[in-house]
C-alpha cells in the first residue's frame, strides 16, 4: 500500500467534502494556512497517486495541489 497526502488550494468552502467523494480519498479536512484542505490518499501502487491527483486537480474552484508520498 502507498499512502499520500494532498494539499489542495481552493477558495470554496465546501473542499474538503468535495475531496471525500474522490476514490481512494479515505479522509478529507479544512486546515488553515497556506492551503485550504487536505486529502488523504492510500492506494496498490505508485502511479495510482497521479490519478488521483489529477482527479482532485479537475473538482471546480482547486488552484493548486501538492502531494507528499509516504517513505518508509
Amino acid at each position: 500500500m502507498v499512502r499520500a497526502v494532498v494539499l489542495v488550494k481552493s477558495p470554496k468552502k465546501l473542499i474538503a467534502a468535495r475531496l471525500k467523494k474522490v476514490d481512494s480519498v479515505y479522509d478529507s479536512f479544512p486546515v488553515s494556512g497556506q492551503f485550504d484542505a487536505v486529502a488523504l490518499i492510500n492506494v496498490e501502487n505508485l502511479p495510482q497517486i497521479k490519478d488521483i491527483t489529477t482527479k482532485i486537480q479537475t473538482l471546480s474552484g482547486v488552484e493548486r495541489t501538492e502531494t507528499m508520498v509516504e517513505v518508509s
